[in-house]
């Protein structure tokens, strides 16, 4: 039987439900969570606040090499860098793009990837991403690549925005800042956004937040099965 690694993993586009749907499956499946958008959107906005150079891989690689990063100390303190702790800054919608550009940046990708590695190993975890079954676990032994239409992914970054009272965007322009990060990461040279070969694919757009959970967990564990693993 293939080995394989204790990862569920859950890779797509901006607002497919990632990160609300991969944290409720974590604690119904009683394993961690781990957010690999977080990490990137901390390591981008630190950076950008120490005034790094994206395009200078002297500053980014002086930065990295400095570079104090704990994650997941408690839900208010999940990304902290540098004893900064930059938790609900990372959700500001402008750093969004900001962690678009800084994650096309080759060193701060193998940066991120050996740092989620480590965490990855040490027992089952739900970890959610872009990048996550075709290069930090391509070993998992579940993938699960969730989709939804840019109108619907647009409209809950949106409800996102503002229950958090950010209300200065139109949808328009989040339709528009969604699209581009989309072939942002889509069309970078590092990592880019795409579904594993033996990835399920999920749709999101005609399913309320719980029936997606509900259809992950069973896949979950029919996974683990087969597997010989018990999750």
């Amino acid at each position: 039987m293939k080995k394989v690694s204790l990862v569920l993993a859950i890779d797509g586009p901006g607002g497919s439900g990632k990160s609300t749907i991969a944290r409720s499956v974590a604690g119904r499946l009683g394993i961690i969570y781990i957010d690999t958008g977080a990490m990137y959107r901390g390591l981008a906005l630190a950076a950008h606040e120490a005034s790094i150079s994206f395009s200078s891989l002297t500053d980014v690689n002086c930065f990295l090499a400095g570079l104090n990063l704990q994650y997941g100390k408690s839900a208010s303190e999940l990304i902290v860098v540098n004893g900064n702790n930059l938790t609900s800054a990372i959700r500001e919608h402008h750093v969004s793009k900001l962690a678009s550009e800084f994650s096309q940046i080759a060193p701060v990708r193998y940066y991120l990837v050996d740092f989620q590695r480590k965490l990855g190993q040490q027992k089952f975890c739900v970890m959610e991403g872009r990048d996550i079954g075709t290069v930090v676990f391509p070993d998992a032994f579940c993938k699960i690549f969730l989709t939804a239409s840019l109108e619907i992914r647009a409209g809950r970054r949106m409800e996102e925005l503002q229950r958090k009272g950010q209300t200065c965007l139109g949808l328009e322009q989040v339709m528009r800042d969604v699209a581009e990060r989309d072939k942002q990461d889509m069309e970078r040279q590092e990592s880019p956004l795409r579904q594993a070969a033996d990835a399920i694919l999920l749709d999101t757009s005609p399913y309320s937040i719980e029936q997606v959970e509900d259809k992950i967990v069973e896949m979950a564990k029919k996974k683990a099965l087969e597997h010989g693993l018990k999750l």
